[in-house]
């Protein structure tokens, strides 16, 4: 097997959760480029056919289907829906900035809820379908390493919870299961978590804590997801891979 061989999916069934726009339907479009038939999840099933649609036109199948991360009986029963899952990208997330002193619990419940329960729900119904060579990303941040120039107590720390859940996983499903799960620390990148971020705040935070002085592209994380998933990381597992710019290493 030559060595771009090793990053191709062809064959291969990838599930993305949170796939309906944003960075979740870019790792969607680059699991299909790889090779791999694709189905998209998302609380709002008509959000996920423009994906689709471009999956499509690269020759590969797309299924779109409406899952709440957040109800365990609604997450088996869509995994279920397929038999065999060889790679899972858990990307459905959410974020808050409010100051703690105001944070109700509602909404620090609702953030961990989605962003580190429904990665759990998400990766135990895979798993039982996953074959040996099977593969899950889950999709961290930066702010689960370090700190936020905004009060992101919720989200800083469903990411961090999300990182130490990726080491036990894979402790436990690598070897005995053959499932290697790993994750990604994505720094600032522009998407619909982004947007309503002060622009100004934003650009000076970056430019004095990244190495790069810039936010990611796309394909700048798109390539780490399909690394992940496929057998040219098969000696990688229960790690987390900072892709930011330089700002953890800062």
């Amino acid at each position: 097997m030559s060595i771009l061989d090793r990053f191709s999916l062809s064959g291969k069934i990838a599930l993305v959760t949170g796939a309906s726009s944003g960075l979740g339907a870019g790792f969607a479009v680059a699991l299909a480029e790889a090779g791999a038939d694709v189905v998209l999840a998302a609380r709002r099933r008509d959000r996920l056919e423009a994906a689709c649609r471009e999956i499509e036109q690269l020759g590969r199948a797309a299924l779109a289907v409406q899952t709440d991360v957040t109800d365990p009986a609604a997450v088996q029963a869509a995994v279920g829906r397929f038999g065999r899952l060889d790679v899972l990208v858990n990307n459905a997330g959410m974020g808050t900035a409010v100051p703690a002193l105001r944070e109700t619990p509602e909404q620090f419940r609702e953030v961990i809820d989605v962003n580190l329960m429904g990665a759990y729900w998400m990766a135990q119904a895979a798993a039982q379908v996953m074959p040996p060579g099977s593969s899950i990303v889950n999709i961290a941040s930066l702010l689960g390493l370090v700190k936020s120039f905004l009060p992101q107590a919720a989200y800083a720390a469903s990411k961090a919870g999300l990182i130490g859940l990726t080491r036990d996983l894979n402790q436990q499903w690598s070897g005995r299961r053959g499932i290697r799960v790993n994750a990604v620390a994505p720094g600032y990148f522009r998407s619909e978590m982004t947007e309503p971020l002060p622009p100004d705040k934003l650009d000076q935070f970056i430019a004095s804590t990244s190495t790069l002085g810039r936010m990611g592209e796309q394909h700048e994380i798109d390539t780490v997801v399909v690394f992940l998933a496929s057998p040219a990381s098969s000696y990688i597992a229960g790690v987390t891979l900072a892709v930011d710019g330089g700002m953890s290493g800062h």
